[in-house]
């Protein structure tokens, strides 16, 4: 039996569609975030690095990277607004990790995935995301952005 969902935990790829006004999905995103999130929206450590490492990434950026000190300045930005929190690993994540890496659908590329959605599992979290792989988490309280709005 899923938990309610207490808050949103965005993807990576929700966080930097915010993020950056030229990315191909910000809008769709700036839509979830206007129309769609949870009252509470979380953090993870994993979340929170990948922000800082892609966002710095010229690729990624669209040759435009943040430096390292703008990079912190968005996080620590987007971490103070009154909806934002940073949440800590919830109690039995290995296990249910564990649970998730068994299942006939994982794949090698998926460890990051199946963090996430245990970690949005236990925490009572709605993950929020563009990767359509997410609907082979069973119990998953899942919200799957459209990359286009029409």
């Amino acid at each position: 039996m899923a938990k309610q969902s207490l808050g949103d935990l965005p993807d990576l790829n929700v966080w930097l569609a915010l993020l950056n006004a030229n990315h191909p999905h910000h809008a769709a995103a700036k839509h979830y975030w206007e129309e769609a999130a949870a009252a509470r929206i979380a953090f993870c450590r994993i979340t929170m690095l990948g922000l800082l490492r892609l966002s710095t990434n010229k690729v990624v950026m669209g040759g435009a990277p943040y430096s390292t000190e703008e990079a912190w300045q968005a996080y620590q930005a987007t971490a103070a607004l009154p909806e934002v929190s940073f949440m800590t690993e919830p109690q039995g994540i290995d296990a249910l990790m564990q649970e998730h890496s068994s299942a006939p659908t994982f794949r090698n590329a998926d460890w990051t995935d199946t963090y996430l959605a245990a970690f949005a599992q236990l925490a009572g979290l709605r993950l929020v995301s563009f990767d359509k792989g997410f609907a082979n988490y069973q119990g998953l309280a899942w919200l799957p952005l459209a990359a286009s709005l029409v």
